[in-house]
């Protein structure tokens, strides 16, 4: 619970309101990849449509799919007529086309096909209807509180609705968990059909952003233009989240100036003890000492500025009693720069150490009364 406190304790302090960079969006997020920090964040938890936003799920659960052994790139999916008929951004596929989940993948991710995105829930759960029951369900795990879907695809529908706060935790599981998703989400230009069918990222990001690494755009009348808006710089990953622009240059527009705020004011640091920590004593364990390890990793996101030369302190624990649990706390380790702590990480107990019971005392006992004759 400490290290959780402490966690949001730091995400709160990196945020930065409406006012230190502006966007046009009336609603906008900014969020680093490996620690979740939000960096800037308007009207956040705002209830809109996403549009075509909503396959950041759709394509999420399709890669968990994979993953589990459920379907695999190979798989072959046919188009049911459901799936032909939606509309919008789509492939023209044909009722019992078949294509595999690589070729559907890609469809969705670079053209946004909606009958792709469809027949691909219907693949995975049998029916769209149960397709989005798991989204729904995949949303509530993840903590997306302001979310509702009734589709797979982000067309219109009476209270089919999302945050920006909560695109980019769905942006962030996919990006973080499934890199492999990079092969879609930064192609270009490609085909499909044996070069019959042309495809070109809706997301302009990709070809005219320096590190674009994707991820998903979308438009309707009532949801105007949104994006999630992903790119990689000096080992750190962004992802800046547009809801409700006015036009499509805007939305890229606004992505860019978060991300180049990002890129330019923040930085990642992997901090480790400078020096192998030492052992800490355990009383009455069944051994004498128990190893400390970093709690989190030792990876911190910190202001440019305050990232340059970091001095670190460890304080450790004189000693324990058993029982040792693992994770339990064993000291700390304070990163400063300057006069100024950027980071207190937990030292932890890498292992369990049981108590002792009173036959293994009386053992141990017995043990020194030999090597002592």
């Amino acid at each position: 619970m400490k290290k959780f406190l402490a966690a949001i304790c730091a995400v709160l302090a990196l945020t930065t309101t409406a006012g230190a960079v502006e966007v046009a969006a009336p609603s906008a997020l900014l969020m680093e990849k490996e620690t979740g920090a939000i960096l800037y964040a308007k009207d956040e938890h705002a209830k809109l449509e996403p549009a075509s936003v909503t396959k950041v799920m759709t394509i999420l659960l399709t890669m968990e799919a994979v993953d589990s052994g459920v379907l695999s790139y190979d798989t072959m999916v046919t188009a049911s007529a459901h799936a032909c008929s939606m509309g919008g951004s789509q492939i023209w596929l044909k009722e019992n086309e078949q294509m595999t989940v690589d070729e559907m993948l890609k469809a969705v991710c670079v053209v946004s096909a909606n009958d792709c995105a469809v027949a691909l829930g219907e693949a995975i759960s049998g029916s769209e209807e149960a397709f989005v029951e798991r989204m729904n369900q995949r949303a509530k795990e993840l903590g997306m509180n302001d979310t509702t879907f009734q589709n797979a695809t982000g067309l219109p529908a009476a209270g089919h609705v999302t945050s920006a706060h909560d695109i980019a935790i769905m942006s962030r599981e996919l990006i973080l968990n499934h890199p492999d998703i990079r092969q879609y989400t930064t192609i270009w230009m490609d085909s499909l059909r044996g070069g019959a069918s042309q495809l070109v990222n809706t997301n302009k990001l990709v070809r005219f952003y320096e590190g674009a690494t994707g991820l998903k755009t979308g438009s309707t009348d009532s949801a105007l233009y949104c994006l999630s808006g992903t790119a990689e710089r000096d080992g750190m990953e962004l992802i800046a989240v547009i809801m409700k622009d006015a036009t499509s240059a805007q939305r890229f527009a606004d992505a860019q100036t978060l991300l180049n705020y990002g890129f330019s004011t923040y930085a990642l640091k992997h901090v480790a003890p400078e020096t192998p920590l030492s052992p800490v004593p355990v009383t009455l364990g069944t051994q004498a000492t128990v190893q400390p390890v970093l709690g989190d990793g030792g990876t911190l996101l910190l202001e440019k500025a305050k990232a340059g030369d970091l001095q670190q302190t460890v304080t450790l624990s004189a000693g324990v009693k058993a029982p040792v649990a693992l994770g339990d706390q064993l000291g700390m380790l304070t990163v400063s720069s300057g006069e100024e702590v950027v980071a207190e990480i937990p030292l932890l107990a890498g292992e369990e150490v049981p108590r002792i019971t009173y036959g293994q005392m009386l053992l141990r006992l017995l043990r020194l009364a030999l090597l002592s004759d």
